[in-house]
């Protein structure tokens, strides 16, 4: 197991490194992930977050940092790192990564909590990022380059790969033991959707080569609220170049998605919008980001991996959604496609 995975955050070091005043009174885990971890920070002066970034990437967080800086006097609702005594925002101890962020008082709002004036204002929310983004980050005389520098580097998945783990995922699930409802929920699942690839593997949408900074993980869990108002943006990790208006349908099939695994479609639509008003998207850019969507929800099978092959159970309880979404926008594919464009 790696160092970083099991030792816990050296406070200490880290308000002295800050010049914080005060005692600390508490550092409690708040968020567990792949990319990083999540701590309270209580001292008798006050609240922060403290992130410990595990892939330790100096360079690609301070960049970060740099953005959200810059986000902030635009006036979107970020947390932007705090200082230390030597101007840094990464602080290395050990060799580990730690940022310390102003702790924000908030909830954290799905569609279901959203009226559809709220709908409304998180996709403007969403454009105003998307915007604001292309100043923060233009360096002047170049646009921002797909990642590698090349054109058509967003390819679409192949079913024929597809397929393949498919078949893996199966024996996986019918070899599970103890077997449980979630196994046989994932081998009815497996099997469905590869008869809905079978069907619509003609439907692979062509490589996007346009593309701009995003957030890249922009769902209800990196978006803080005080009461309708959103208070911050948070978890940048995942901030690089991307189709734009992909980004917003990801987000809308994530706020939107009914436990059943459909899409309240009235708010996508005053949510999608507002979006393109925002971000200058027209309909035809949506409508192409749809169709992209929805053909990676028809090959994505993250949960599973997770599940099978990580023997990681935390998204388990995602699954029924969003394994019910894939099929349910296949059948409804063109009111989805109507509600983003319309």
């Amino acid at each position: 197991m790696p160092r970083s995975s099991v030792i816990a955050p050296p406070v200490g070091a880290l308000l002295h490194r800050y010049e914080i005043p005060g005692e600390p009174l508490l550092c409690e885990r708040v968020t567990e992930g792949l990319l990083n971890r999540g701590y309270r920070l209580a001292t008798t002066r006050g609240s922060y977050f403290l992130k410990h970034h595990l892939d330790g990437d100096h360079e690609a967080i301070t960049r970060q940092h740099r953005a959200t800086l810059r986000l902030q006097a635009l006036g979107v609702p970020v947390a932007p790192p705090v200082a230390d005594a030597h101007g840094d925002t990464v602080a290395v101890i050990d060799g580990d990564c730690y940022a310390l962020h102003p702790w924000v008082d908030g909830r954290h709002r799905d569609g279901a909590h959203l009226s559809t004036a709220e709908s409304r204002r998180l996709g403007s929310l969403l454009g105003m990022v998307h915007i604001c983004l292309e100043q923060v980050m233009r360096r002047p005389g170049r646009p921002p380059a797909p990642p590698g520098g090349r054109p058509g580097a967003y390819e679409s998945a192949d079913p024929r790969d597809t397929f393949r783990v498919i078949d893996e995922l199966l024996a996986l699930a019918r070899t599970a033991s103890p077997r449980d409802a979630f196994d046989t929920l994932a081998e009815h699942r497996l099997l469905e959707r590869r008869a809905l690839l079978e069907l619509h593997a003609d439907r692979r949408p062509p490589a996007a080569s346009a593309g701009g900074w995003v957030h890249g993980d922009f769902h209800p869990l990196n978006l803080l609220y005080r009461g309708a108002e959103p208070a911050a943006i948070v978890d940048w990790d995942r901030l690089g170049v991307q189709p734009r208006a992909e980004e917003a349908v990801r987000a809308a099939a994530i706020f939107f998605v009914q436990p059943a695994g459909e899409l309240e479609l009235p708010k996508v639509r005053a949510y999608a919008r507002a979006y393109r008003r925002a971000a200058g998207a027209d309909a035809a850019e949506l409508a192409a980001a749809v169709h992209r969507v929805w053909w990676e929800r028809l090959n994505d099978f993250w949960i599973l991996r997770w599940r099978y092959q990580l023997h990681d159970r935390r998204a388990d309880a995602q699954f029924a959604a969003v394994s019910a979404l894939a099929v349910w926008w296949t059948r409804r594919y063109e009111a989805v496609r109507d509600a983003f464009t319309g």
